[in-house]
């Protein structure tokens, strides 16, 4: 790829994430990934860095890494000029291009290691997606799950149990707990069949311990700073996985998944794989290494030892991210089951 289809293909990135942004309800972000496509250039590291993109800039997030760094410079206190636009006010968003460019002068060396990994993006919110589909799944297998998430981050996902749910007036999880999600709920209800998860674990590639204060810092500045509740939901989680830990573990996914496929499986309950907006970041040998051990699992399952896989990813062409669903045996073809909010504010439900 040429210089030049580079540049095309970055600048197209980010009209998608902007695009994203408008459709999910972040205007702030929307802004902030608009100003830094149109500011940066190869006058600066960063700009050379981002036009000059060696890898899939779409696959790699890159729009995130940037909004990531500005965000986080600004949550340090260091750039108290970002304040009007992180507040979303008319004339700082108007303005954005300024701020963006004075920031990345004076800052330029903070900014650039954000561009060195991916987006750690851990959400509780999406949980209430997977909730639903276990509603739904427990009327076509076993009421008892036992789930195994790829791409856990912090593992905010993985308290799942211990979460209260209203899911368009279908409710579960335990009351009173720390966490209570009530996504704006369009179209019908899910079904309100009963579930119960026996046993959740997960893996992470670079896993984040809620303990270490720098590393939760990171995950605050992949919030967007729209999504208020997400800070909420966010610390409330750290306590709950200070208070009882998680089952998450330092893995490559296909490792893992392999790894888990092969334990014994305890009869009359379904194993079950999960991930929300984690497979674009898995290498295509990683993804395919998954699907084939799920192939390999869905022939041996049986009505007392069920197989599922849900997920909830991005779809890029209606810029919408569904949740899927299949399980083994008897519903082998994937089921679209709905869309939902990247961050889990609204789900509309397909059923």
């Amino acid at each position: 790829m040429t210089s030049q289809e580079k540049r095309k293909t970055v600048a197209e990135t980010f009209a998608n994430q902007v695009a994203y942004c408008h459709h999910n309800n972040a205007p702030i972000t929307h802004r902030i990934s608009e100003a830094i496509i149109n500011v940066i250039d190869h006058d600066s590291e960063f700009g050379a860095r981002v036009l000059d993109w060696p890898g899939d800039p779409i696959l790699d997030a890159l729009p995130l890494r940037c909004t990531a760094g500005f965000h986080a410079l600004y949550l340090s206190g260091d750039a108290p000029a970002l304040a009007g636009l992180y507040a979303g006010e008319d004339a700082a968003m108007a303005n954005a291009e300024n701020l963006i460019r004075a920031e990345l002068s004076k800052h330029e060396e903070r900014l650039l290691p954000w561009l060195d990994g991916p987006p750690q993006t851990n959400e509780a919110g999406r949980s209430s997606s997977f909730v639903a589909g276990l509603h739904w799944l427990a009327g076509q297998v076993t009421p008892e799950f036992e789930l195994l998430e790829i791409g856990s981050s912090a593992g905010m996902i993985l308290l799942i149990d211990r979460i209260h749910y209203d899911l368009g007036g279908v409710v579960s999880g335990p009351e009173g707990g720390r966490i209570f999600i009530r996504p704006e709920w369009r179209g019908p209800p899910p079904p309100a069949n009963m579930f119960k998860v026996s046993n959740i674990k997960g893996c992470d590639i670079a896993p984040i311990d809620v303990r270490d204060k720098v590393a939760v810092n990171r995950l605050r500045a992949y919030i967007w700073p729209e999504a208020k509740e997400r800070f909420v939901r966010l610390n409330a989680g750290i306590e709950m996985i200070i208070e009882r830990g998680v089952d998450l573990v330092q893995s490559d996914a296909a490792d893992w998944m392999e790894e888990q496929l092969a334990l014994p499986q305890a009869a009359g309950t379904c194993r079950t794989l999960v991930h929300s907006i984690a497979w674009q970041y898995l290498p295509a040998e990683c993804q395919t290494r998954i699907q084939v051990a799920m192939a390999k699992a869905a022939a041996q399952a049986t009505p007392t030892k069920p197989l599922a896989w849900l997920a909830l990813e991005a779809n890029r062409t209606t810029f919408q991210h569904e949740l899927t669903a299949q399980y083994w045996p008897g519903g082998e073809k994937p089921v679209i089951l709905g869309a939902a909010h990247a961050h889990g504010a609204w789900v509309e439900w397909q059923g």
